[in-house]
């Protein structure tokens, strides 16, 4: 039996989309399938940008040189266009940068802190290697004060090219990449804030400073209006633009102070009143309140990433490109600037110091741990991020016109160009490599035996479960449902596929009656349990979830005399709320695990994101599977939570 089915999964594509993600920017796996589109996006800029600098190169220089100022009374900010787009539009895309950040420190891999240390080091590894190697090329040169244009890994653009890979590397890879990225983007601006900033002038600073911690305080006292945070913003803006360090970095400051949770329950019932209000009296008063109710049930982080991040990814980064990327190209400058130092050390950094930095700092942390700290991902996947990372457009463009000027600034675009075209090339060398490995192999080269984070905070306990199919199965899909639900009636018709499909899938039902939106749930539940006593509880469940419009009192009566029960034993119990404890404890253990929607399905003790179709949920229980058995074969001694 394990022969016939012990690998089958590693054919499978590493990834699992579903409408729900493609309609939602909330996750990590939307922000990353956003980048997908927006990438193509950003080539047609680049090269929209390399066609116009070259069929009008006076035109290209004029209009990016005209000069735009706002003032207010005696005070203003006066730049050119190009500047504009550099130190004003791009603070919006490092704001998105340190919303998603924070959320995956709050909600994502990095909640648990102790993976924190393996990304950091890869991320640092990752930039201290690639500025050696730069000015070990130009040591002894004026050429050398650019170090900074030769380190910075694009997130938006590096995520985006990851992506259109598809299933050739595992979704974990995308997270690690990201939290790699994100410390790369902080150290970058920290560089810029004090490499490449001119003469500083305290008090604007001072003043900047003050706003983005009066924002932080604004954080914390849970300000909800949008406008309090719009002028603390562009306060600290202003007064960063004037104290001569760079203005971007306020974007990620505050992006970072953006909290980031799951919607409680609590709120969303809150929601459900006043929604319900608003559906008895339409007033324009009960509309906001609504409005109001169902915005304060998300968190910041969430509204602030479905407002900036499309503009961030489709506009504000491929306008930066279109105002950078130009450049005169002939043979004459081709010809000189791949015997530059400049070209040849953002080339060699970029191509060489990424992948040696990533992938060295992580293996040296593997083997001085003796394994206890690795990748979340397998080996040919980390390598694939250390190539991928070699993509340093966006943050070393922006790098590079602070630190060069004239021919020395074409030859630095050059070579980041030429880097970008490389990272692709050598990360489809390495999925390509990796694609031919047997399937076992290339499933471990992939996936790696590393154990996940465990997002269901009540493991499956077989002596309190309700339980069905073999309790040492490799696999144990948990779900959170409601029996007047009618997303969970939907479910079931796939929930029974799945067992169907999969002999080895250990499947738990735990009760999570809405009792603000299904009147019925509560005594639903109740009355499963009550059928357990007698020992009917999926019988029971079975009929309760296919009959969602038949649970009155008088309902359930009747369907415990189809399902054989003694039915003056199944009232007494329902009448003296035998049942109600044992539902309160899921529904307890469903608000440790922050579930506050049915049906919410756990998959190893993984949440899963996205549809509850059955090609999603089969995807979800094929990786599961396999790294399950990779672990087990493995040296970690871990074990799987259900």
């Amino acid at each position: 039996m394990v022969g016939g089915w012990m690998f089958r999964g590693f054919t499978a594509p590493f990834t699992d989309r579903s409408e729900r993600d493609r309609e939602s920017t909330a996750t990590p796996w939307a922000y990353i399938r956003t980048e997908t589109g927006s990438a193509a996006v950003l080539l047609a800029a680049t090269v929209a940008a390399l066609v116009w600098a070259n069929a009008a190169p006076g035109d290209y220089t004029e209009v990016w040189a005209t000069r735009l100022s706002v003032r207010l009374g005696g005070h203003g900010v006066d730049m050119d266009l190009r500047e504009w787009v550099n130190s004003g539009l791009m603070t919006l895309f490092f704001l998105v940068v340190g919303l998603e950040a924070r959320r995956e420190f709050d909600m994502g891999e990095l909640r648990d802190r102790r993976r924190i240390a393996l990304p950091l080091l890869a991320g640092v590894s990752g930039m201290v290697v690639p500025v050696v190697l730069y000015l070990a090329v130009n040591a002894g040169r004026s050429s050398g004060h650019g170090w900074g244009a030769a380190m910075s890994t694009d997130t938006a653009f590096a995520l985006g090219m990851l992506a259109l890979l598809g299933s050739r590397f595992p979704r974990r890879l995308h997270t690690f990449i990201l939290t790699v990225a994100v410390v790369d983007d902080f150290v970058a601006l920290a560089v810029i804030a004090v490499a490449y900033s001119d003469r500083i002038v305290w008090t604007p600073l001072a003043v900047g400073v003050a706003a983005l911690a009066a924002c932080l305080v604004a954080r914390r006292a849970d300000v909800r209006r949008g406008g309090v945070y719009a002028l603390l913003g562009i306060t600290a803006w202003v007064a960063f633009v004037h104290s001569g360090v760079d203005p971007v970095v306020v974007g990620l400051l505050i992006g970072l102070t953006a909290f980031a949770y799951p919607a409680p329950r609590e709120a969303l019932e809150r929601a459900t009143g006043l929604f319900r209000s608003f559906r008895e009296q339409p007033t324009a008063e009960l509309e906001r309140e609504a409005r109001l109710g169902i915005a304060s049930a998300l968190s910041p982080n969430d509204r602030l990433q479905r407002l900036w991040h499309p503009w961030s990814s489709y506009v504000i980064v491929p306008l930066f490109a279109l105002a950078n990327a130009g450049i005169r190209i002939d043979g004459g400058l081709l010809s000189h600037a791949f015997t530059s130092p400049v070209t040849l050390g953002i080339l060699l950094a970029y191509g060489a110091g990424k992948p040696i930095g990533i992938l060295g700092s992580t293996a040296l942390a593997t083997v001085a741990s003796r394994g206890r700290t690795r990748p979340p991902v397998g080996w040919a996947a980390v390598a694939g991020g250390g190539t991928i990372a070699g993509i340093g457009f966006t943050v070393s463009l922006l790098i590079a016109t602070l630190a060069f000027h004239g021919q020395q600034l074409d030859e630095a675009k050059i070579g980041v160009l030429s880097a970008v075209v490389f990272a692709m090339l050598s990360t489809s060398a390495v999925a390509l490599a990796t694609s031919w490995l047997p399937p076992a192999r290339r499933a471990k080269a992939l996936l790696g035996t590393a154990a996940g984070v465990v997002d269901l905070a009540e493991p499956v306990d077989p002596g309190r479960d309700h339980i069905r199919g073999p309790l040492d199965a490799p696999v144990t899909v948990v779900e959170y449902g409601d029996f007047e639900c009618p997303y969970c009636g939907q479910a079931e018709d796939v929930v029974r596929e799945l067992l169907a499909d999969f002999g080895d899938i250990r499947y738990v039902w735990r009760h999570l009656p809405l009792t603000d939106v299904h009147p019925h749930a509560q005594l639903a539940a109740e009355a499963a349990e009550a059928a357990a006593l007698q020992g009917r509880f999926w019988e029971m469940r079975d009929l309760l979830i296919s009959r969602q419009e038949e649970l009155t009192l008088r309902d359930l009566l009747r369907h415990a005399t189809d399902v054989g029960l003694d039915v003056d034993t199944f009232k007494h119990a329902l009448k003296n709320r035998r049942g109600a404890a044992r539902v309160a404890r899921d529904v307890e253990s469903a608000d440790l695990s922050t579930v506050s929607g049915t049906p919410t399905f756990f998959v190893n003790g993984r949440r899963h994101h996205g549809a509850y179709d059955i090609a999603s949920l089969s995807a979800s229980v094929l990786a599961a599977r396999d790294r399950a058995l990779l672990i087990d074969g493995g040296d970690s001694g871990s074990t799987r939570q259900g």
